[in-house]
């Protein structure tokens, strides 16, 4: 599966620990990432200091679903499936 331009799921819905450039502790489940611009496009894509968890997240259908709405949905229920 292709990433769906403009969607930004995996930016806001799931929690990241590890830091992201202005989050040295990472960011919270369902918080927006502040580098996801207004059209919902990573400004760290393909740079040097994007997260590797990010950079290894791969677009599936089981996670993001037919839409964005949908990807929200089912990345924010593994996050609370999986929380410790």
């Amino acid at each position: 599966m292709i990433c769906r331009a403009g969607c930004g799921a995996c930016c806001i819905a799931p929690s990241i620990s590890s830091p992201i450039p202005g989050l040295p502790q990472g960011k919270a489940a369902g918080e927006r990432c502040p580098h996801l611009n207004v059209e919902n496009l990573c400004q760290l894509f393909g740079k040097p200091e994007r997260p590797d968890v990010c950079a290894a997240f791969q677009a599936d259908p089981m996670v993001c679903g037919d839409s964005r709405e949908e990807a929200i949905q089912l990345l924010g229920w593994l996050e609370e499936a999986t929380a410790a």
